[in-house]
């Protein structure tokens, strides 16, 4: 029996999705994008972080070209429009999602990986959006999702050119949040969403629906949005369990 697209492995509150496309570089399909999807859809009852990583010393190399379906105009905007509702679930869903990156972080891959909430980077790593050599555009969310961490100036010049990042550079781009040695990235990932899940469940949801969505917003409105996330949650049980372990110098047990 072959192996699933995607592995999914559960231990207690975090769940550890592995793109599993040997000989492809993880390259994306309809195939593993609807595993992914599925996930993000109905995640396994007691999850509170996810850990997203590769195989085969590569994160994800972007759209499989070799499987490319023929479609026209109104297909094509449908499949981008799927892709996006994907990104979407990811990042919006309300499970922080922690990407163990390595090799190739690549058009889709990179797409997939700003989705994501931390981002670590082994050495190996390389950022590319390499759609202006294939004579297409992105679709799956780049000219939002990482238009929104270059900036448009500096993504065009990435897309024009198709020059490749690496970890370090894509540190101080913020393309990744940590860079690391080698074999390290999963270990960190782990690490980190231990700390994560430690946090308040309601901390974690109004962070990951919030502060996108505030970014977005004129001053004011991102203002008074960030004081209605404050009442909701520091009137929350939770806060009153923070506080009290604060001041009992204890460990906090959330709900």
């Amino acid at each position: 029996m072959t192996e699933p697209m995607l592995k999914i492995d559960i231990d207690g509150e975090i769940a550890t999705l592995t793109m599993n496309r040997p000989g492809k570089r993880n390259a994306m399909c309809d195939e593993l994008l609807e595993g992914i999807d599925g996930f993000f859809r109905a995640p396994p009852v007691g999850v509170k972080v996810v850990v997203l990583t590769g195989t085969e010393g590569h994160f994800c190399s972007g759209l499989d070209l070799s499987e490319h379906v023929a479609r026209d105009a109104e297909g094509t905007m449908r499949h981008s429009r799927g892709w996006h509702a994907v990104m979407q679930r990811i990042q919006f869903g309300g499970l922080p999602v922690v990407s163990a990156m390595f090799g190739a972080v690549i058009g889709g891959g990179l797409e997939l990986a700003s989705a994501t909430h931390v981002r670590i980077a082994e050495p190996s790593t390389i950022f590319q959006l390499p759609e202006g050599r294939r004579g297409i555009f992105v679709g799956g969310g780049a000219s939002v999702g990482v238009g929104r961490i270059l900036g448009a100036d500096r993504m065009t010049e990435m897309m024009l050119t198709g020059r490749k990042y690496s970890a370090e550079e894509g540190l101080a781009l913020g393309l990744a949040h940590y860079s690391v040695g080698a074999g390290e990235a999963l270990p960190l990932a782990y690490e980190l969403a231990r700390k994560i899940a430690a946090n308040a469940p309601l901390s974690n949801y109004i962070m990951i629906q919030a502060l996108a969505r505030i970014g977005d917003m004129p001053r004011e409105d991102g203002l008074f949005t960030e004081s209605l996330c404050a009442a909701i949650t520091q009137t929350s049980p939770d806060a009153l369990e923070g506080l009290a372990a604060f001041l009992e110098k204890r460990t906090p047990n959330f709900r």
